[in-house]
């Protein structure tokens, strides 16, 4: 499996983020995407799900059968996409059953089990609304593991989370890999995965506003 991007922009509110996107990702490896905030880290990844449509160039997913990106992906905001009141199982119940529908993908871990890969399990009964920021962040992060999706697409997954929890999750990180997975992952500090692609929306933004290299 291989997901790739030839010669990608994206235009956002009449203004062009950036353009001539060029990389491809193998079954195994990840791409980190750097840059400052407003470079366009959160579109790019939306370009590659299909929820924004490019300006120029295309996205191919190879090795996924009939499935697109976004049948073949997780996709991990910056934002937790959590509701409040329901309780972390609850919460992981309701993404496993949308996740796993049709060919989009197949069960994994059962909510208690993915609760307990990211240190949680003791939190399971609790609504949402009363965990702490790193808590929550550690039950999105925990969706990844009860509906199996080959493709992982994260945005700042680490955000909230403290030295320890960032260390699971890099490990984890590496775990998925290690099966075969591939991982896209916006954020402002390489995670030293081996093999990691670095890319670097500055450098691909640098002739943006110059209407002559758009």
């Amino acid at each position: 499996m291989s997901l790739s991007a030839a010669d990608l922009a994206c235009r956002r509110g009449g203004r062009l983020l950036f353009s001539g996107i060029d990389f491809t990702v193998l079954a195994g490896r990840a791409l980190v995407v750097t840059g400052a905030n407003g470079a366009g880290k959160s579109s790019l990844l939306a370009l590659l799900r299909g929820s924004l449509k490019p300006a120029a160039g295309r996205v191919v997913l190879d090795g996924a059968g009939e499935r697109t990106v976004a049948e073949a992906s997780h996709f991990i905001g910056h934002e937790n996409a959590l509701k409040g009141m329901l309780t972390a199982s609850e919460n992981l119940a309701f993404a496993r059953d949308v996740l796993t529908g049709g060919v989009c993908g197949k069960a994994g871990m059962s909510t208690d089990e993915g609760l307990a890969k990211l240190g949680v399990a003791h939190l399971s009964r609790l609504p949402v609304a009363y965990l702490s920021a790193g808590q929550k962040r550690r039950v999105e992060l925990a969706r990844l593991f009860v509906a199996v999706r080959p493709i992982w697409l994260l945005d700042e997954p680490t955000a909230g989370l403290d030295a320890a929890s960032v260390g699971l999750f890099r490990q984890l990180m590496r775990d998925h890999l290690a099966i075969g997975g591939l991982i896209i992952a916006a954020t402002h500090q390489p995670f030293g995965l081996a093999g990691e692609q670095i890319l670097r929306i500055e450098d691909c933004a640098a002739t943006a506003d110059d209407p002559e290299a758009w």
